[in-house]
């Protein structure tokens, strides 16, 4: 919902003539967050009475995305709670008030959209707190978070229809296709587009092909995508500001949405859907406040206001109403009390009881490899009916470097005709050991369902030289050849895999010899095993150079892995013939007199 000035035009005046000299005045005074963009856009509202206005022009939307429609003006108390996890859920929950809190499904479309923004705007560093704080002012969270397991409102919310009567003129351009109004446009949805607006500006949040600014996923992609245009940059005051007043081009509305923003960066938590609080007080109900708001009493808030004047289309609860006056939409029942809001059947989310395994096996890999299992969970009612169109969210909890498809530490599915919601992949990190991954339900205050995982080592199952030649050497001399081996685990490539060798006394006794070929250590000294040994990214492992000392004989080298590969390697040390020159191994000295113990 938005509005251009801190009062409105009233009913009568709203006309292109005045509504033009009101904006001329307004550009000169405006704060000093108003871009020249900004005033440009205010300046074209006058031409939104304009019988020509079409679809996506600026003047058409009257300069921003809301087309001068109301907006909460609640603003929030004035200390964050500390949400604590739930022993049962794991999901945070606060004594607090329920503002502190918003809807599940609704906070996770806040997310997803801002994780969709860093990667095709990085630049615009939007925060997700952003996209919280606007639909906060907008909607009420989607009026407490009424919204069904795809996340659409449960009922349009619709604000006044913009024909002129205290708000912009914008003639209908969607056909009532969104708003239900053929004569006019109202904002729709949970973040309060114009058609005019959403039909340039929608976006597919969902991934179910459709543009639906009922939709809270699409909605929030769409203001994302809408405040981050211009290159402007969340992390930047001036960029902020400037989209901020985008949105919509009011002092007032740039400091309720600033005051929520620092409020969610504090901290919040997520509560079910359909339990949020709807603020009360919105910018154009007139309510006398000329006193400290009771949560922040440093700030008065619209001292300028007197009698309430409800419009039309308002009960006079302050809350966005449907249908709006005009033009009775299509779908409104004829016979229906204004007043009175139809009752609602209770959503599937409502009627789920508890959370099942689907027949997931054991979840266990070794680090580095996707797990082969996935985890499906049935969502059922208390009689043991699966339920369908369920968000279930799957959270990798504790200790641990596993991730989803993605690097995801969260996934949210939606249960299908079986009641069964199916997880991403699972992929390991290099970190070993147990974790959780826990299951819990969206919107809905139900035991959680947890799954163990194991990341075991990377292992290897086979060994084997990269090269036949034999491997010889006189004493005292070096062999010609370094010993180098390739590990695989079920014959594919083990990379990464811990190793150890060892120079052994006899193939019954791999303890480490104390005569024979040896390794140097970096200070030059004979060592005969070899720890923290590593196969690198293609399964191969080449060991340091080996010597021998003045013992001759046949020795063995045994290296092994984790996961239980051994190989073990012949070694010849053998005194140089008299009659051949240079020695046998090309690089060694021959030893006068060979030890005895050979």
């Amino acid at each position: 919902m938005a509005a251009h000035f801190g009062s409105r035009l009233r009913k009568g005046a709203a006309t292109t003539a005045v509504a033009a000299v009101a904006v001329a005045a307004l550009s000169a005074s405006q704060a000093p967050g108003v871009t020249a963009e900004n005033q440009d856009r205010q300046a074209a509202a006058g031409a939104t009475s304009a019988p020509d206005a079409t679809s996506g022009s600026s003047a058409a939307s009257g300069g921003d995305a809301t087309g001068d429609s109301p907006y909460y003006t609640d603003l929030p108390p004035l200390h964050s709670p500390n949400p604590s996890p739930s022993p049962t859920t794991g999901t945070p929950t606060s004594p607090g008030g329920t503002e502190a809190g918003i809807p599940a499904t609704v906070l996770d479309a806040y997310k997803k959209a801002a994780d969709e923004l860093r990667g095709s705007k990085p630049g615009c560093n939007m925060p997700w707190q952003l996209l919280a704080a606007i639909g906060k002012v907008e909607s009420g969270q989607a009026r407490g978070g009424r919204v069904d397991a795809n996340g659409t409102t449960i009922g349009r919310i619709l604000g006044p229809q913009l024909d002129g009567n205290g708000f912009a003129l914008i003639k209908d351009t969607d056909h009532g296709e969104y708003d239900g109004n053929s004569s006019y446009d109202q904002a729709v949805g949970p973040m309060q587009f114009i058609p005019s607006t959403w039909a340039w500006a929608g976006r597919d949040g969902n991934g179910d092909g459709v543009k639906d600014p009922n939709n809270v996923y699409d909605a929030a992609l769409a203001a994302g995508h809408y405040l981050c245009r211009n290159d402007w940059d969340m992390s930047t005051q001036a960029g902020l500001h400037s989209a901020i007043l985008s949105y919509n081009n009011s002092q007032d509305y740039l400091d309720t949405v600033l005051s929520w923003l620092e409020y969610y960066r504090k901290g919040t938590h997520s509560i079910p859907d359909g339990s949020g609080s709807v603020p009360s007080h919105r910018s154009d109900d007139d309510t006398p406040r000329t006193g400290p708001s009771p949560t922040h009493p440093h700030k008065p808030t619209h001292p300028h206001r007197s009698t309430p004047s409800p419009k039309p289309n308002d009960p006079g609860d302050g809350k966005p109403t449907e249908p709006a006056p005009g033009p009775t939409p299509p779908n409104t029942p004829p016979n229906t009390p204004p007043n009175t809001p139809p009752s609602t059947p209770p959503t599937p989310t409502d009627t789920v009881d508890h959370l099942e395994d689907a027949g997931t096996a054991k979840l266990t890999t070794m680090a580095g490899d996707a797990f082969t299992q996935r985890i499906s969970t049935r969502a059922e009612t208390k009689a043991g009916k699966a339920v369908a169109k369920v968000r279930i969210r799957f959270t990798v909890v504790g200790d641990t470097d596993t991730a989803f498809t993605g690097g995801e530490k969260v996934a949210t599915v939606i249960t299908n005709s079986t009641g069964t919601a199916v997880a991403p992949a699972l992929h390991a990190g290099e970190k070993t050991g147990d974790f959780t991954i826990r299951a819990t339900v969206l919107g809905r205050a139900v035991s959680g369902l947890d799954y163990k995982a194991t990341v075991t080592a990377r292992a290897a199952d086979t060994l084997a030289r990269t090269s036949d030649t034999a491997l010889t050497c006189t004493p005292g001399g070096e062999f010609a050849d370094q010993v180098e081996v390739k590990a695989t685990y079920k014959g594919a490539v083990a990379d990464k895999v811990a190793a150890t060798a060892t120079l052994i006394k006899s193939a019954d006794d791999a303890t480490a010899n104390d005569k024979g070929p040896y390794f140097k250590d970096a200070d030059g000294n004979a060592v005969r095993t070899l720890t923290g040994l590593e196969t690198d990214g293609d399964g191969l492992l080449k060991l340091p150079k080996l010597y021998a000392d003045d013992t001759t004989g046949t020795f063995l080298l045994r290296i092994t892995t984790t996961g239980g590969a051994t190989l073990t390697v012949e070694l010849k040390v053998t005194a140089a013939d008299p009659s051949t020159s240079p020695s046998p191994s090309g690089t060694g000295t021959t030893s006068a007199s060979p030890s005895p113990t050979a």
